[in-house]
């Protein structure tokens, strides 16, 4: 298989359905006869020379985001009355499905970066078992993710720690954002979802899925399973993976100098399987490991082995090459974050970024 090239750092794929990344995000200039720029702002110029860079943007708060994630918290406040061994092991059990599984590996590994092939069977469960982490659906999640890849620690990454350790922990959830919180934004960024009518299903069940499996566990083991198989298990597996946009961009050492402030943390890296290898990740984005050293425990990237060892992975990106590097921040309008315009990140060579790990000479690897 040809090396993944520089213009597919970001996605793990350099074309889908044999459409380049670029001309998939930005090839479609026109919603229903509009103009993209026309259907957002009323005219085909306006918002065109807006500088992020330069204006404090209007925060308009997302109610419902902030309702729900205060509804998981208060249902905290029973769990000690609620705990029984039983409930615990439902409660780590879930954990291992929806985030061991269903983020690192499904939403991200797979969907993002594209890291490894699997049948797609198995992507849309595993994409299923990520929804069940109420993190938003596979869309949204996987566009808000290569946005941040794109501009990260500058003004238009979503979560940048620069404003804080708390806008980037939570706070930027409750914000609207005029460009990822528009239903157009996943065809902008994540083509190649938008357009599969299971991960559209998936995207749009994403509540409905939940409350399902509240009841399939009310009826398993009574009020103690939904406490600790929903809120329990959901409020922390929140945090663990807020902290790698927070910790893990604040405290940690530096492998390599990507042009942004990712870490490698080994304690975010105990609580999320492997993702607290930041640094590393923002090196090498479509690598399927993120622990690269001999020490940094990469449980994810264990489990795609295992999965390769029973033919349900193949074509593994390892790390070869020199790591990505974003380029110097500049400015960036609004109209060209609508059109989807990403900075790519540069690569002094290129050859082997995201390699397969058959490419890889002997003696390289995890």
């Amino acid at each position: 298989m040809t090396a993944i090239s520089v213009g597919s750092n970001i996605t793990g794929s350099p074309t889908f359905g044999g459409t380049s990344l670029d001309e998939s995000i930005t090839g479609s200039p026109t919603f229903g006869g509009t103009s993209l720029d026309e259907s957002i702002t009323g005219s085909p110029t306006a918002g065109r020379d807006r500088d992020l860079l330069n204006v404090t943007p209007r925060l308009t708060l997302k109610w419902p985001t902030l309702l729900s994630i205060v509804f998981m918290h208060l249902g905290l406040m029973v769990a000690p009355m609620t705990f029984s061994w039983p409930a615990f092991w439902v409660f780590v059990g879930l954990h291992w499905i929806t985030i061991g599984l269903g983020i690192t590996l499904g939403y991200h590994r797979l969907l993002t970066h594209r890291s490894f092939k699997a049948p797609k069977w198995l992507e849309y469960l595993l994409t299923l078992c990520g929804a069940l982490a109420l993190q938003s659906g596979p869309m949204k999640w996987v566009a808000t993710h290569r946005v941040h890849h794109a501009f990260a620690d500058r003004p238009q990454d979503p979560h940048s720690p620069n404003r804080g350790f708390w806008w980037a922990h939570v706070f930027w959830l409750l914000a609207y954002d005029e460009v990822l919180d528009h239903p157009t934004q996943h065809w902008r960024y994540a083509p190649e979802l938008a357009n599969d009518p299971v991960h559209r299903l998936i995207s749009k069940t994403n509540v409905l899925q939940q409350v399902i499996l509240g009841l399939l566990l009310f009826f398993w083991g009574g009020w103690p399973f939904v406490v600790w198989g929903i809120s329990v298990r959901i409020v922390f597996a929140w945090h663990c993976t807020w902290l790698v946009n927070s910790a893990a961009h604040i405290w940690g050492y530096r492998t390599y100098e990507t042009g942004e402030g990712s870490r490698n943390n080994w304690w975010v890296s105990l609580l999320t399987y492997g993702e607290g290898w930041h640094n590393n990740h923002h090196a090498y984005p479509t690598s399927a490991a993120h622990g690269l050293r001999w020490w940094e425990l990469d449980v994810t990237y264990l489990t795609i082995r295992l999965f390769s060892l029973i033919k349900l992975a193949e074509d593994i990106h390892l790390p070869r090459g020199n790591p990505a590097k974003l380029p110097p921040a500049r400015n960036v309008s609004l109209a060209e974050r609508w059109r989807g315009n990403l900075p790519k990140p540069i690569h002094v060579n290129p050859v082997g970024v995201g390699a397969p790990i058959e490419e890889l000479p002997p003696g390289i690897g995890i």
